[in-house]
Protein backbone atom coordinates (compact mmCIF):
# COMPACT_ATOMS: atom_id res chain seq x y z
CA UNK A 1 0.00 0.00 0.00
CA UNK A 2 1.22 3.84 -0.60
CA UNK A 3 0.30 6.44 1.01
CA UNK A 4 0.23 10.34 -0.36
CA UNK A 5 0.13 13.06 1.50
CA UNK A 6 -1.11 15.76 -0.41
CA UNK A 7 -0.46 19.06 1.44
CA UNK A 8 -1.33 22.59 -0.37
CA UNK A 9 1.54 25.31 0.09
CA UNK A 10 1.51 27.74 3.34
CA UNK A 11 0.12 31.45 3.41
CA UNK A 12 2.03 34.14 1.00
CA UNK A 13 0.88 37.82 0.82
CA UNK A 14 -1.28 36.72 -2.23
CA UNK A 15 -3.77 34.14 0.18
CA UNK A 16 -4.77 37.95 1.87
CA UNK A 17 -6.10 39.36 -0.79
CA UNK A 18 -8.48 38.44 -3.73
CA UNK A 19 -5.85 37.68 -6.73
CA UNK A 20 -5.46 34.65 -9.48
CA UNK A 21 -1.99 33.48 -8.41
CA UNK A 22 -1.26 30.51 -10.65
CA UNK A 23 2.42 30.43 -12.07
CA UNK A 24 3.28 33.91 -10.05
CA UNK A 25 6.28 32.95 -8.24
CA UNK A 26 5.80 33.71 -4.38
CA UNK A 27 7.30 33.39 -1.14
CA UNK A 28 5.63 32.08 2.07
CA UNK A 29 5.09 34.72 4.49
CA UNK A 30 5.88 34.94 8.40
CA UNK A 31 2.94 33.36 8.87
CA UNK A 32 3.24 30.46 6.22
CA UNK A 33 6.38 29.61 7.63
CA UNK A 34 5.37 29.11 10.80
CA UNK A 35 2.67 27.07 9.45
CA UNK A 36 5.06 24.61 7.11
CA UNK A 37 6.71 24.06 10.44
CA UNK A 38 3.58 23.17 12.35
CA UNK A 39 3.00 21.13 9.29
CA UNK A 40 5.95 19.73 9.56
CA UNK A 41 5.69 18.16 13.58
CA UNK A 42 2.20 16.57 11.90
CA UNK A 43 3.88 14.93 9.22
CA UNK A 44 6.47 13.41 11.05
CA UNK A 45 3.97 10.88 12.77
CA UNK A 46 4.34 9.20 9.30
CA UNK A 47 7.62 7.03 8.15
CA UNK A 48 7.81 9.40 5.08
CA UNK A 49 10.09 7.95 2.17
CA UNK A 50 10.10 11.10 -0.09
CA UNK A 51 9.20 14.74 -0.82
CA UNK A 52 8.06 16.26 -4.04
CA UNK A 53 7.25 19.51 -4.45
CA UNK A 54 5.82 21.81 -7.42
CA UNK A 55 9.18 24.04 -8.30
CA UNK A 56 7.25 27.59 -7.16
CA UNK A 57 8.80 28.62 -4.11
CA UNK A 58 6.01 29.13 -1.86
CA UNK A 59 5.32 24.88 -2.30
CA UNK A 60 9.11 24.25 -2.48
CA UNK A 61 9.47 26.77 0.81
CA UNK A 62 7.09 24.35 2.92
CA UNK A 63 8.35 21.39 1.34
CA UNK A 64 12.06 22.34 2.09
CA UNK A 65 10.80 23.17 6.21
CA UNK A 66 9.02 19.69 5.91
CA UNK A 67 12.27 17.56 4.72
CA UNK A 68 14.37 19.65 7.23
CA UNK A 69 12.42 18.22 10.02
CA UNK A 70 12.41 14.59 8.13
CA UNK A 71 16.21 14.60 7.35
CA UNK A 72 15.12 13.88 3.27
CA UNK A 73 16.18 15.92 0.44
CA UNK A 74 12.97 17.83 -1.75
CA UNK A 75 12.63 16.46 -5.22
CA UNK A 76 10.99 18.84 -7.46
CA UNK A 77 8.26 17.53 -9.60
CA UNK A 78 6.98 19.64 -12.61
CA UNK A 79 3.48 18.25 -12.60
CA UNK A 80 2.73 19.49 -9.00
CA UNK A 81 3.48 22.92 -10.40
CA UNK A 82 0.41 25.50 -10.05
CA UNK A 83 -1.68 26.39 -12.67
CA UNK A 84 -1.46 28.34 -15.63
CA UNK A 85 -4.10 31.08 -14.91
CA UNK A 86 -2.56 32.74 -18.09
CA UNK A 87 -4.34 36.61 -18.73
CA UNK A 88 -5.69 36.30 -15.66
CA UNK A 89 -2.47 35.71 -13.45
CA UNK A 90 -2.14 38.38 -10.98
CA UNK A 91 -5.68 40.26 -11.42
CA UNK A 92 -8.07 40.32 -9.01
CA UNK A 93 -11.67 38.62 -9.13
CA UNK A 94 -13.58 41.95 -10.21
CA UNK A 95 -10.84 42.82 -12.61
CA UNK A 96 -11.48 39.57 -14.49
CA UNK A 97 -15.27 39.61 -14.22
CA UNK A 98 -14.67 43.43 -16.39
CA UNK A 99 -11.94 42.12 -18.59
CA UNK A 100 -13.76 38.52 -19.36
CA UNK A 101 -17.10 38.64 -17.65
CA UNK A 102 -18.95 35.72 -19.68
CA UNK A 103 -15.68 33.11 -19.39
CA UNK A 104 -15.39 34.24 -15.44
CA UNK A 105 -19.26 33.48 -14.76
CA UNK A 106 -18.44 30.16 -16.75
CA UNK A 107 -15.50 29.74 -14.47
CA UNK A 108 -17.76 30.32 -11.10
CA UNK A 109 -20.61 27.41 -12.17
CA UNK A 110 -19.04 25.57 -15.67
CA UNK A 111 -14.75 25.05 -14.20
CA UNK A 112 -14.33 22.10 -16.00
CA UNK A 113 -15.34 24.28 -19.34
CA UNK A 114 -13.05 26.81 -18.97
CA UNK A 115 -9.62 27.46 -20.65
CA UNK A 116 -7.87 30.59 -18.97
CA UNK A 117 -6.63 33.05 -21.87
CA UNK A 118 -3.21 31.77 -23.21
CA UNK A 119 -3.51 29.96 -20.02
CA UNK A 120 -4.35 25.93 -18.98
CA UNK A 121 -7.59 24.11 -18.52
CA UNK A 122 -8.57 21.71 -15.40
CA UNK A 123 -8.42 19.01 -17.95
CA UNK A 124 -4.84 19.67 -18.68
CA UNK A 125 -4.57 20.14 -14.88
CA UNK A 126 -5.39 16.53 -14.48
CA UNK A 127 -3.34 14.75 -16.99
CA UNK A 128 -0.30 15.84 -15.09
CA UNK A 129 -1.89 15.22 -11.72
CA UNK A 130 -2.65 11.34 -13.30
CA UNK A 131 0.67 10.87 -14.61
CA UNK A 132 2.40 11.79 -11.13
CA UNK A 133 0.18 9.50 -9.08
CA UNK A 134 1.18 6.69 -11.70
CA UNK A 135 4.64 6.98 -11.80
CA UNK A 136 4.54 7.63 -7.84
CA UNK A 137 2.64 4.62 -6.94
CA UNK A 138 5.33 2.80 -9.40
CA UNK A 139 8.22 4.34 -7.55
CA UNK A 140 7.26 4.09 -4.34
CA UNK A 141 5.11 0.91 -3.63
CA UNK A 142 4.41 0.69 0.17
CA UNK A 143 5.80 3.44 1.14
CA UNK A 144 4.67 6.97 2.36
CA UNK A 145 5.14 10.28 0.48
CA UNK A 146 4.49 13.79 0.42
CA UNK A 147 3.11 15.90 -2.65
CA UNK A 148 3.63 19.81 -1.51
CA UNK A 149 1.65 21.43 -4.50
CA UNK A 150 -1.11 24.51 -5.09
CA UNK A 151 -5.16 25.00 -4.12
CA UNK A 152 -6.39 24.01 -7.93
CA UNK A 153 -3.92 21.20 -8.17
CA UNK A 154 -4.79 19.83 -4.88
CA UNK A 155 -8.71 19.81 -5.74
CA UNK A 156 -8.37 18.37 -9.15
CA UNK A 157 -5.93 15.75 -7.30
CA UNK A 158 -8.79 15.06 -4.98
CA UNK A 159 -11.28 14.84 -7.82
CA UNK A 160 -8.92 12.49 -9.66
CA UNK A 161 -8.41 10.42 -6.48
CA UNK A 162 -12.16 10.06 -6.07
CA UNK A 163 -12.73 9.39 -9.65
CA UNK A 164 -14.97 12.72 -9.88
CA UNK A 165 -15.47 14.55 -12.69
CA UNK A 166 -13.77 18.36 -13.61
CA UNK A 167 -17.40 19.34 -12.75
CA UNK A 168 -17.33 19.14 -9.17
CA UNK A 169 -14.60 21.34 -8.35
CA UNK A 170 -16.12 24.16 -6.50
CA UNK A 171 -17.14 20.98 -4.08
CA UNK A 172 -13.84 20.43 -3.06
CA UNK A 173 -12.27 22.63 -0.42
CA UNK A 174 -8.52 23.45 -0.09
CA UNK A 175 -7.29 25.48 2.71
CA UNK A 176 -3.48 26.85 3.26
CA UNK A 177 -1.29 24.07 4.57
CA UNK A 178 -4.37 21.51 4.93
CA UNK A 179 -2.94 17.96 4.49
CA UNK A 180 -4.85 15.06 2.53
CA UNK A 181 -4.00 11.41 2.86
CA UNK A 182 -4.67 8.79 0.37
CA UNK A 183 -3.97 4.92 0.48
CA UNK A 184 -3.63 3.18 -2.93
CA UNK A 185 -3.74 -0.46 -1.90
CA UNK A 186 -4.22 -2.61 -5.48
CA UNK A 187 -4.27 0.42 -7.61
CA UNK A 188 -6.96 1.33 -6.10
CA UNK A 189 -7.37 4.63 -4.05
CA UNK A 190 -8.87 5.70 -0.59
CA UNK A 191 -9.29 8.99 0.70
CA UNK A 192 -8.72 8.56 4.52
CA UNK A 193 -9.15 12.24 5.58
CA UNK A 194 -9.35 15.67 3.00
CA UNK A 195 -8.76 19.28 4.30
CA UNK A 196 -7.60 18.38 7.44
CA UNK A 197 -6.14 21.58 9.16
CA UNK A 198 -6.19 20.48 12.75
CA UNK A 199 -2.54 20.86 13.08
CA UNK A 200 -2.81 24.81 12.59
CA UNK A 201 -5.58 25.30 15.12
CA UNK A 202 -2.31 26.88 17.35
CA UNK A 203 -1.79 29.78 15.25
CA UNK A 204 -5.26 30.53 14.99
CA UNK A 205 -5.98 31.00 18.58
CA UNK A 206 -2.91 33.51 18.17
CA UNK A 207 -5.75 35.05 16.10
CA UNK A 208 -3.80 34.74 12.62
CA UNK A 209 -6.93 34.23 10.25
CA UNK A 210 -6.42 32.13 6.55
CA UNK A 211 -8.34 32.83 3.71
CA UNK A 212 -10.36 30.39 1.58
CA UNK A 213 -11.15 31.98 -1.77
CA UNK A 214 -11.79 30.69 -5.41
CA UNK A 215 -9.13 31.82 -7.27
Amino acid sequence: MTRFLVIRHGQTKWNLVEKFRGRADIELDEVGTKQAEVTARRVAQWRISAIYSSPLQRAFATASILARHLSLEVESLPELIDVDYGEWQGLSPEEVAVKDSDLYAEWLTNPHAVRFPKGESLSEVRERVVSAVEKLTAQHSGEDVVLVSHKVVCQVFILTMLGMDNSRFWQVAQDVNAINLFEVRDNVPTAVFLNDTCHLEALRTNKFEFQSWRK
